[in-house]
């Protein structure tokens, strides 16, 4: 099955950008320098106020960037996990992304640049996750935020990272997390999913570019293949925060977040699931580049919104 019909402004840029090359024809350098040489848009939301600091971490200090889009004193947070399949990306490639959800949400967004693979090997991005959403629910007051209102939030291997510090928090006894947002997320190892056969040379992901991304973490890894790791492998999925969870159709990874998220409800989580036809992997790092995508951020945004303004008093 070919990849399934595009918006008309998604399939233009694909069409201009004409045909990309694979990640390991490229090589994890040239990937990286790519991304990061993206321009922001001139029209980003504007913050009250940016900050970045280092917190301690298991591996050495973590740079955070904390997007305030209000002068609110108690306001909720929203940590921010970035994509790029552990191997590429940082806070400030992911600028957009970050305050759009801050402008949307109409919370504080700390977002977290964990060390990459394959220097870095797993589960060090994870650990690093963790720590710092940690970090951010102790340090709620210096940091201005709601500590009972607080959400992890990741983007592709992101939302891998998102869902296994919901299940590290569980396990741990802490801290408590009011919600978790697993945008397209790359939590599952399963490449025989009936959405990577069909689309193995969808755009934006190509089904040999996960296969790329996952020997760099792989054989850069320094602990097991856990739940942590691939939140897929969880036996157990009770006692996990409410769960928004967003799928894109027209990328090769989207049963996994499908299959997620059943199991979510299954295990009495609330969670809400939303598959956006006419997009592809990753349509939401630069959510101005098309219609569907602002909606998708105002959709998230305003959950976010909803269940911020009414906080469940159980569960």
């Amino acid at each position: 099955m070919p990849v399934p019909p595009l918006d008309p402004d998604v399939e233009a840029r694909i069409n201009a950008m004409g045909a990309v090359p694979s990640m390991r024809s490229r090589g994890i350098e040239q990937v990286r320098a790519g991304v990061e040489a993206m321009k922001p848009p001139a029209d980003m939301p504007l913050m009250t106020d940016i900050e970045d600091l280092t917190v301690p971490g298991p591996y050495g200090h973590i740079p955070l960037r904390i997007y305030r889009p209000t002068n609110d004193t108690a306001a909720p947070a929203v940590v921010h996990l970035h994509g790029g399949g552990l191997a590429m990306g940082s806070n400030a490639s992911f600028e957009p992304l970050a305050r759009q959800i801050a402008a949307a949400a109409g919370a504080t967004v700390i977002g977290v640049d964990y060390r990459l693979a394959p220097e870095w090997g797993a589960p060090t991005q994870v650990e690093e996750s963790y720590t710092a959403t940690a970090w951010v629910a102790a340090n709620a007051e210096s940091l201005r935020i709601d500590p009972g209102r607080l959400v992890v939030l990741g983007d592709s291997a992101g939302g891998g990272l998102a869902a296994g510090v919901a299940l590290l928090a569980r396990d741990r006894t802490g801290p408590a997390l009011f919600g978790q947002v697993l945008l397209y997320p790359g939590l599952d190892r399963d490449m025989g999913a009936p959405s990577i056969i069909a689309m193995p040379d969808a755009p934006m992901l190509l089904r040999e570019d996960i296969t790329y991304l996952h020997e760099l973490v792989d054989t850069s890894a320094t602990g097991p293949d856990d739940c942590y790791r691939f939140p897929a492998y969880a036996e157990d999925l009770t006692g996990l925060p409410q769960a928004i969870v967003v799928t894109a159709e027209g990328d090769p990874i989207r049963d996994w977040g499908e299959r997620y998220a059943r199991r979510l409800r299954d295990a009495r989580v609330q969670t809400t699931v939303t598959r956006y036809p006419g997009v592809l992997h990753g349509f939401l790092m630069r959510p101005q580049n098309s219609a569907r995508a602002t909606l998708a951020v105002a959709e998230i945004g305003g959950l976010l919104r909803a269940k911020f303004a009414h906080p469940l008093p159980f569960g």
